[in-house]
């Protein structure tokens, strides 16, 4: 493998090239640049595979190339001259993920020949150069050896969001949604921002590994019981945390800032599983556990982000069980499913919450593909209640996308299930001794419930009982450019699992946790990555009930009792030739799931009824007193210097005339006041 890292920089700007190309040379080409991503994604994914094979066998690169600006201020630990720097980090972390992106990133370009290509649609060398955007940003995110580097592709990645989900920009609703996911992200990112430069100014460093990272400077203040900026430096470790986890609340769509995802729907479907499975959302959670050594330090903030988390996959949830669009209802999906992945890296399950984030990209692309699919059998409809009877007449969509929700649903043996079951586990685990966690694991485990209900009823709908429409009668078919990505991607869904399979471990024995060893292991704590290693860093052995074996089958029995009943009710309801609507049993209740708890409402009041106000007083404040103070202080200036002004005429003779003017009111003066006195 030797040299194989000279070629590392090569992984984001192959896109990078292809965004060029389609951009500029787009429309003269065949597919409109499609081959030319296709071809820039394609040699990503295999750099990524060299990197991953050098990594395994044993190296990891760490390499600045280029340094753009060094600062002189000392920061509050005493360290100065701050570094801001690109540079490439590949570890265990950054090689896995690196893989995950540009292998998803190339199956949605070839998908996007089927369905992008199919109809004739316009502004294909403006979509594919998206893409091409898209992939360079996350892939750069990924790989960024510094938070600032990492901020600034954190952005950029937004940025390229924002035209994707608007490529229909001729439509109404696309562009609004566009600039609603644009400006939640960028309120998140506001946060993060201020954690960049709260960690910089308090460490002198943002790099992520080595002995001069901002991980291991916070771990020495630390020790050493030190105050940074009034505060413990736990405490302050905190702080600067939290501020960076707004920014991933933003991009991960958590609770409260999930509202931009189900809009962002408006977008091609293709872009959807970009930014779902591998990108946009995918960032944050990534983000997390690549400073996942810096959050390790405080106990409060991993509470905070486990509570979120759990929270976010229960709320999501309910959510997802009232949607009839099939796009909506995967949208709300992801939204929880990244709150299992935040529940589990905030109970200390670095591991889990990784494995989780891989299984996610392969199952969510999966589904978000096969709902792609799906619309063009359907001639373009997306309201699952106008679907029904595809199961035979597109039996590849269909037991690929069934994969899919096996996996979503966390059964048995398909790969959600054994990353899930393992996130819950340590919850659990943790739970015992802290109830903020507990309350944590159980939203998580109730969510288990929805997820398998919301999960079959979108299943049965889709492609069970008769054809509800002409379009279901007589579907459009698809290529082998749609397929492909699909049985791909199918395979991955059942078989990933085997890469951690905690579980079985935990009641055999035996090592078979393939990606804890290569995350926690050997590869994951390679001399000078101070910030890995911390997997179950808060777990109790007293949380075990009797022994772990017992846990084990206890915490994944439950696990799969909630998944199989939310499923067995979906099929009890919607599995039937006609299916109807079940809403109405709701209640209130349903009518307030289904209006998103209000969560738009709300923030457009708190956007015009709380915020517009504010800013209308601040600003009247500010014309009225400061302005105002200011302003009759440079009146009365004004008004001196233009009397004043008016006495410097230039004039030998009117200078002479006020002399003797002056001194005539002098001596009439002095006249007077001596008459006075005598």
């Amino acid at each position: 493998m030797e040299g194989a890292f000279d070629y590392a920089p090569a992984i984001a700007l192959f896109p990078l090239v292809a965004f060029v190309v389609a951009l500029a040379f787009g429309k003269y080409m065949p597919k409109k640049g499609a081959i030319a991503g296709i071809a820039a994604t394609a040699g990503s994914l295999l750099l990524s595979l060299w990197m991953l094979a050098a990594v395994a066998s044993g190296e990891t690169y760490h390499e600045t190339l280029y340094t753009w600006a060094v600062g002189d201020a000392a920061s509050q630990t005493g360290v100065s001259g701050i570094e801001f720097t690109f540079g490439i980090l590949i570890d265990p972390l950054a090689a896995l993920m690196l893989v995950i992106v540009s292998l998803v990133a190339f199956l949605v370009h070839v998908f996007s020949l089927g369905y992008m290509n199919a109809e004739g649609e316009t502004g294909l060398p403006r979509y594919y150069a998206g893409l091409g955007l898209f992939t360079f940003s996350m892939l750069a995110f990924v790989y960024a050896d510094n938070l600032l580097m990492a901020f600034m592709f954190f952005e950029l990645v937004g940025l390229c969001s924002f035209l994707l989900i608007g490529f229909w920009f001729r439509t109404k609703s696309a562009p609004s949604a566009a600039k609603k996911a644009f400006l939640v992200t960028r309120f998140g990112d506001y946060f993060f921002l201020l954690g960049v430069v709260a960690i910089g100014a308090t460490f002198g460093t943002l790099q992520f590994a080595g002995d001069a990272s901002f991980v291991a400077a916070a771990e020495t203040a630390i020790a050493d019981g030190e105050t940074l900026f009034g505060f413990g430096a736990e405490t302050w470790v905190t702080i600067t945390g939290l501020l960076v986890l707004g920014g991933v609340i933003g991009k991960s769509a958590q609770f409260p800032l999930h509202t931009w995802l189900p809009d962002a729907m408006e977008g091609p479907t293709t872009v959807s599983a970009l930014i779902h499975a591998a990108t946009m959302v995918a960032a944050g959670v990534y983000l997390v556990a690549r400073m996942f050594g810096y959050y390790a330090l405080s106990p409060t903030a991993l509470a905070i982000i486990a509570f979120v988390g759990g929270f976010t996959a229960l709320f999501a949830a309910t959510m997802g069980v009232v949607k009839d669009d099939i796009k909506q209802v995967l949208a709300y999906s992801t939204i929880s499913q990244y709150g299992y992945m935040m529940l589990g890296l905030g109970v200390g399950g670095y591991v889990a919450g990784v494995f989780h984030l891989m299984n996610h990209a392969f199952f969510k692309a999966l589904l978000f593909l096969g709902a792609g699919a799906v619309i063009v059998l359907m001639h373009h409809e997306q309201d699952m209640w106008k679907m029904g009877g595809l199961k035979d007449k597109a039996p590849i969509t269909y037991y690929t996308f069934l994969a899919g929700a096996l996996a979503l649903a966390g059964i048995i043996p398909f790969s959600g299930f054994w990353s899930k079951d393992e996130i819950l586990f340590d919850a659990m685990i943790v739970g015992v001794e802290e109830p903020l966690i507990m309350a944590a694991y159980a939203m998580g485990l109730l969510a288990v419930f929805f997820t398998g209900f919301y999960t079959f009823r979108m299943v049965f709908l889709t492609f069970h009982g008769e054809p509800r429409s002409e379009a279901a009668e007589d579907p459009h078919p698809v290529g082998w450019s749609i397929k492909a990505p699909l049985i791909v991607l199918g395979v991955l869904a059942l078989v990933a699992g085997i890469a951690n399979l905690a579980p079985v471990a935990k009641l055999t024995g035996l090592d078979i946790e393939f990606l804890r060893f290569w995350l926690d292991g050997e590869y994951g704590a390679v001399e000078g990555l101070t910030y890995g290693a911390y997997t179950d860093l808060l777990a109790y052995e007293t949380g075990y009930i009797g022994s772990e074996q017992l846990t084990v089958l206890l915490a994944a029995g439950l696990s799969l009792l909630l998944a199989f009943s939310g499923a067995g009710l979906a099929w009890k309801l919607y599995n039937v030739p006609e299916p109807v609507e079940h809403k109405e049993k709701l209640g209130s209740a349903g009518k307030v799931v289904e209006d998103n708890y209000y969560q738009d409402e709300y923030q457009v009041w708190l956007a015009e009824g709380v915020t517009l106000p504010l800013a209308r007083a601040a600003d009247r404040f500010d014309q009225t007193v400061i302005d105002g103070v200011v302003n009759g202080v440079s009146t009365v200036s004004l008004f001196g210097s233009n009397g004043m002004k008016r006495l410097q005429t230039g004039i030998v003779t009117n200078y002479a005339a006020l002399l003797v003017t002056g001194l005539i009111v002098l001596l009439l003066v002095l006249g007077f006041l001596g008459g006075w006195f005598i």
